[in-house]
């Protein structure tokens, strides 16, 4: 696995299964469902990167680290 700077939010949402496809992740996202570091995200390519934290349907996940 490369080192990476970020992940793209939908792409997260998707690897962490917290949503079964990359267009249902886009669908929360446009629906103001997620939030990073405490604000609403409607970016769908919002870069989320080590250190930011984003809560999505009861789940709160710190990203420690971009594989």
């Amino acid at each position: 696995m490369g080192n990476y700077e970020y992940v793209e939010l939908k792409n997260l949402l998707k690897l962490l299964g917290l949503c079964e496809s990359g267009g249902e992740a886009m669908a929360a996202i446009a629906k103001g469902q997620v939030k990073v570091d405490g604000n609403m995200e409607l970016r769908k390519r919002c870069k989320i990167r080590a250190g930011q934290t984003v809560e999505f349907k009861g789940n709160s996940i710190i990203v420690e680290k971009i594989f």
